[in-house]
């Protein structure tokens, strides 16, 4: 038995985050600047609290605002220089180096320019001003400086390639080649039009995502995150394996209120990892499980990040309908992480936790059932069809009164007041706080989008991958053509290499940009790729995104699974690979959902059966696969059990009866097999 890791303190788990999550690496500052910053903060949340339930001004105004004061406090909390966080510059204004208070409020004046403006922009689109082109410049070279000091160079590196494609198109060769524009052209369309910068990406993050950011601060407030880690643990935490099994279904829970892999990996990891390893899992795997689990967030209803609202504004579909697409292909996430890691307990004989560490499920709801209530009254608004604002807004208001209602109940009136009001201010510090980063990248992605719309390069690189594919499909149909009966047609050959081009881009676009930014930036270059093969909108967009939440699990940048192998003090890398391999359910089920859409229920010709083959082939597809990963089904396998099982997970996968039935058949036979030599007694053994 492993011995487990020490508990780490708040303090490190903290520093961990920071470690690995570039938008948690703030500066440390002055008070004076500390308490500007916070001001600051809670004022732009009180105003978007405000406006999710009163509505909201002109669209560039709120845009405006929203990214003009998040620029602000960007270079006032954000180093030039990560290592540096911790140092004061030479020349410094209460602690903050001279060229930061000028960005800050270069930034801010630019970001407000375009609303002040906006009147005038009628006349001006086109045919823009000096001083236009002046302002669009600077906000152009502080997007990129804020981004790449909140996120990294991965994503400023692509807006500047996209920039330099526009400007110097004439050069570019072959079917990439366009007349060019030149930087007054490049600023008009970027910075006087909503095609760019001011457009929907922006939008959507000032609109709908910081209100659900904030949701989800003020839940884990109220306790919410903590009760979610208890149920858990009294529903699984006796089975095999149990510790491993909390951390799936504690991640999942944990998934429908926030969407940051990184930091449900510390919040649920601080206490599943540890507990892990002290029954007997490998660091590694403890670390993986956790990684793998909490990327599940990103994909989970109601919140889903920022992605489920970005999707209502691309497709123009109800954001409920959004959310029911996203329920069967969450659970086959979470459904393969689980039985991974089920299998790999029996394999190990590893026991589930003792009653006397369990947790009683109904004492862990009498005692927080008020906790859970603003989250019901979220998905109940958002099922109903109420706006994703008003929801979200109605949401906070019932966080508030809960945590009020704590607050008096633990301190008395007086003293829970002035308890509640402090909690309230920290938590509206701390959602605005969260939202700087992706408000500073969503503006920024606003720039590949627009030299897309700008320049056409959507179209020709969807022609480029499309024309490969059926190159590739032709060549491979011919090998085939040797067989005596014709595995798959050239049309579905095409579609299968563009789904798999597809999704590398997308995994390898994810491994250095930000899951939203990802998505965003996939959605015009990659989904009109899938567009050109007739693959459902809808289904295109879950395509996409589900890849690049991928990312986060995938070597070498994997950063969920490094921020897990820091609280398991295990090797990253090895972890990450491990996590992948966990998450293999979340990169089978997009290509089911591209063959048979019918597993996301809400698409077009919809039917039952359709979706009960679906759904019922996913499942034993993951089971078999995860089983040929694990060596073990209910024992260790035999070699050709683990050649045959990948092979029936592929069948099993297929949208089409017969091969479902075979892939059946040969799970079937591999169980049968197995328990025939467990009744013989020829060696299986089980856990606990």
């Amino acid at each position: 038995m492993t011995d487990a890791p020490r508990q780490l303190s708040e303090a490190e788990l903290r520093a961990l985050e920071e470690e690995y999550d570039p938008e948690a690496r703030f500066r440390t500052v002055t008070r004076p600047v500390a308490i500007l910053a916070g001001a600051v903060l809670f004022l732009l949340s009180v105003y978007h609290f405000y406006t999710a339930g009163f509505g909201i001004p002109r669209a560039t105004t709120h845009r405006g605002l929203h990214m003009g004061v998040s620029l602000f406090v960007i270079f006032l909390t954000f180093s030039s220089l990560a290592r540096n966080r911790h140092k004061t510059g030479g020349f410094a204004i209460l602690g903050v180096p001279v060229v930061d208070w000028v960005l800050a409020i270069a930034g801010a004046v630019s970001a407000f320019y375009v609303p002040w403006i906006y009147d005038q922009l009628a006349f001006r689109v086109g045919n823009p001003l000096p001083i236009d082109i002046a302002m669009g410049t600077i906000l152009l070279v502080t997007l990129l400086e804020a981004v790449r000091r909140s996120m990294g160079w991965p994503l400023p590196v692509i807006a500047l390639a996209f920039i330099a494609y526009a400007y110097f198109g004439q050069s570019m060769p072959g079917i990439l080649v366009h007349p060019g524009a030149d930087w007054a052209n490049i600023v008009n369309h970027l910075y006087l039009t909503s095609q760019g910068i001011y457009g929907t990406a922006l939008g959507v993050i000032a609109t709908y995502v910081f209100h659900f950011v904030l949701f989800g601060v003020m839940a884990q407030k109220i306790g919410l995150g903590q009760l979610f880690i208890d149920l858990a643990t009294a529903l699984t935490g006796r089975f095999a394996g149990g510790p491993a099994k909390v951390s799936v279904v504690s991640s999942a829970m944990l998934g429908t209120i926030s969407g940051s892999s990184i930091a449900n990996t510390v919040t649920t990891g601080a206490l599943t990892i540890p507990a892990m390893i002290k029954i007997g899992f490998k660091r590694h795997f403890a670390a993986a499980v956790e990684a793998a689990s909490s990327t599940g967030g990103q994909i989970t209803p109601p919140v889903m990040g920022a992605v489920a609202f970005l999707m209502v504004e691309y497709l123009g579909i109800p954001l409920r309908t959004i959310l029911i697409a996203a329920v069967v292909p969450a659970f086959m996430h979470f459904f393969g992480v689980l039985v991974q890691v089920h299998l790999e307990a029996k394999r190990l004989g590893i026991r589930g936790l003792r009653a006397e560490e369990l947790p009683k499920a109904g004492k862990v709801l009498r005692e927080g059932w008020l906790s859970v209530l603003p989250l019901i009254l979220l998905v109940w608004m958002l099922m109903s069809g109420r706006t994703p604002f008003l929801s979200a807004f109605s949401a906070i208001v019932a966080c508030i009164v809960v945590y009020l209602i704590q607050r008096i109940m633990a301190a008395g009136a007086a003293g829970g007041i002035k308890e509640a009001a402090a909690g309230i201010y920290d938590g509206f510090v701390a959602g605005a706080r969260q939202s700087l980063a992706v408000t500073a990248a969503a503006a920024l992605v606003g720039v590949v989008i627009g030299i897309v719309t700008l320049t056409g390069v959507g179209f020709k690189i969807a022609f480029m991958v499309t024309s490969l594919a059926q190159q590739w499909a032709t060549s491979f149909h011919g090998m085939l053509g040797v067989l005596p009966f014709e595995l798959l047609s050239i049309e579905t050959l095409t579609l299968l290499f563009t789904l798999i081009m597809t999704a590398v881009v997308c995994v390898l676009m994810g491994c250095g940009v930000p899951t939203t930014a990802n998505y965003i930036i996939m959605v015009a270059v990659a989904a009109p790729v899938l567009g050109m093969m007739n693959v459902e909108p809808l289904v295109a967009h879950f395509f996409v995104f589900y890849f690049g939440v991928l990312a986060d699990v995938t070597p070498p940048v994997a950063l969920a699974a490094y921020a897990g192998a820091g609280i398991a003090g295990a090797n990253g890398f090895k972890a990450g690979n491990t996590a992948f391999r966990l998450s293999m359910g979340k990169a089978l089920v997009p290509f089911v959902f591209v063959f048979s859409p019918s597993l996301l229920i809400v698409t077009q010709g919809f039917t039952l059966p359709d979706f009960l083959l679906a759904f019922t082939g996913a499942v034993l597809g993951i089971v078999a696969l995860s089983a040929a990963i694990t060596n073990w089904l209910l024992g260790p396998l035999l070699l050709i059990e683990r050649v045959l099982l990948p092979i029936a997970a592929l069948l099993l996968i297929a949208p089409e009866i017969v091969s479902t039935v075979i892939g059946a058949a040969i799970l079937g036979a591999v169980i049968l097999r197995q328990y025939l030599a467990g009744m013989r007694g020829d060696g299986l053994p089980s856990a606990t």
